[in-house]
């Protein structure tokens, strides 16, 4: 594909896929995965207190993606990493909390949506039992 357009193609496969050389330029090969979206919609979701899930708090989460990339680098990958999930999972959710509270989808009284995903943010912590 970026042969056949000379370098002009977004790309994007379903599994991960290694680097590309063409006329000196090193593309990155993005991955297209529903792990990109899911952690971040559901987390935004569940911190704004939405009453639903519609079209504009699914949009508000793909274009966060798109922001996350640096497209005046020469070969940039079209989608972040997925191995930096946790990292933009924080980008996704903020969106989508935020496009909750402007539609007025919030349950519960919430002025800050980057405040409610980080209230609503938990870290997983590992005990060694001894048993």
């Amino acid at each position: 594909m970026i042969k056949w357009t000379d370098g002009r193609a977004l790309v994007a496969t379903g599994i991960p896929a290694a680097d590309v050389e063409y006329k000196g330029v090193t593309y990155a090969i993005g991955q297209a995965n529903n792990a990109l979206v899911y952690p971040g919609l559901g987390l935004g979701t569940i911190a704004a207190t939405s009453k639903l899930l519609t079209d504009g708090m699914i949009s508000a989460a793909a274009h966060s993606l798109g922001g996350i990339v640096d497209p005046d680098q020469a070969g940039a990958a079209v989608l972040p990493p997925v191995k930096q999930l946790a990292k933009f999972s924080q980008t996704v959710a903020n969106a989508v909390a935020q496009e909750a509270l402007d539609e007025g989808l919030n349950e519960d009284p919430i002025t800050d949506a980057k405040q409610a995903v980080a209230d609503a943010k938990w870290e997983p912590e590992y005990k060694e039992l001894n048993i």
